[in-house]
């Protein structure tokens, strides 16, 4: 946004799952842009939803997913002088570096051993990777930590290409997670991040529904409330612990000091939260296979009639 209003521009755009058009509207009303957003249509949770029209962005509907959006949107602006702020643009990247910078800042600059993060549209990835390399050339730190990228099953062109050895990504035709802020087939900065990856020596894994909804639930009980994508992260590190790959980047090693980043807050979907306790997590609402995710660790609310003895011995007072 900054430098859209170095450029003189006088409108602002993104295409995005929902956490992109929240920041950018707020940050687009602050300093007297317009900003206009491309959203999927019944692929946005409500939480972000509600951000984005309450900071006064221009929300468009897109009948189809992410993808299509962004491809809506290059074309725009393109053609237009609207701006655009997904992080294709470069200074998108430069500004996600602070995450490095304040995430080393709180370990006192000690160098954790890996860093792990969600995977989506791949932006935050390459940006990490490119200011630790930075950092390690400035002489401030004197190492990389290994970054590992985990992705939804559903939505993991970037792990599919490691896995199958191949050196081009190849998109997804349609990505399917309840895990909407990662629900993107065709990442636009798949080339930065695998940078990062080479950078870091790291690497990328997916999990599937079931893994990302225990691990948000898990997180629940440590008092840590995040949406579906950022659980993404510690669904991975559970999997990763229990690889068995000695001297692969896979695998974790309990004498490691790892970092987990977790990109979205709790109520940036709460329907996901609440639906899972309630036992009512289905899947085939976003074109994956029908059925539920079982909610193994649900903590629905108890219903009793309004009786003092009732309650107590519900309670077991």
């Amino acid at each position: 946004v900054t430098q859209a209003r170095k450029l003189g521009v006088s409108a602002v755009a993104c295409a995005s799952t929902g956490n992109t058009s929240s920041s950018m509207a707020a940050y687009a009303t602050r300093a007297n842009l317009k900003g206009i957003v491309f959203v999927p249509e019944g692929q946005i949770a409500f939480g972000k939803l509600a951000q984005t029209m309450e900071y006064g962005a221009v929300t468009v509907q897109i009948a189809g997913d992410f993808d299509v959006a962004m491809k809506l949107v290059r074309e725009l602006s393109s053609s237009t002088g609207i701006y655009l702020l997904n992080s294709i643009n470069p200074f998108r990247v430069e500004g996600q570096k602070t995450v490095a910078i304040e995430l080393l800042d709180q370990l006192d600059w000690q160098v954790p051993d890996r860093i792990v993060l969600p995977g989506g549209n791949l932006g935050h990835s390459a940006s990490l990777g490119k200011a630790f390399y930075e950092l390690l050339q400035l002489g401030l730190i004197d190492r990389i930590p290994r970054l590992t990228i985990i992705q939804a099953s559903g939505a993991s062109p970037l792990h599919s290409m490691l896995a199958s050895g191949l050196e081009t990504l190849r998109p997804f035709a349609s990505a399917r997670t309840r895990a909407t802020a990662i629900k993107i087939g065709s990442p636009v900065s798949w080339k930065k991040a695998l940078r990062s990856l080479e950078l870091s020596d790291g690497w990328c894994d997916a999990v599937n529904e079931q893994e990302i909804a225990d691990a948000k639930a898990i997180l629940g009980r440590d008092g840590i409330g995040c949406e579906p994508a950022s659980a993404t992260t510690v669904a991975g590190l559970k999997k990763l612990l229990e690889a068995t790959h000695e001297e692969d980047p896979v695998t974790i090693h309990p004498g490691e000091r790892v970092v987990a980043i977790l990109t979205g807050h709790q109520l940036k979907d709460p329907e996901y939260t609440a639906n899972y306790h309630f036992g009512k997590l289905e899947l085939d609402s976003h074109g994956l296979d029908s059925g539920e995710i079982e909610s193994r660790f649900s903590n629905p609310p108890l219903q009793v009639e309004p009786d003092i003895d009732k309650i107590r011995a519900l309670l077991q007072l």
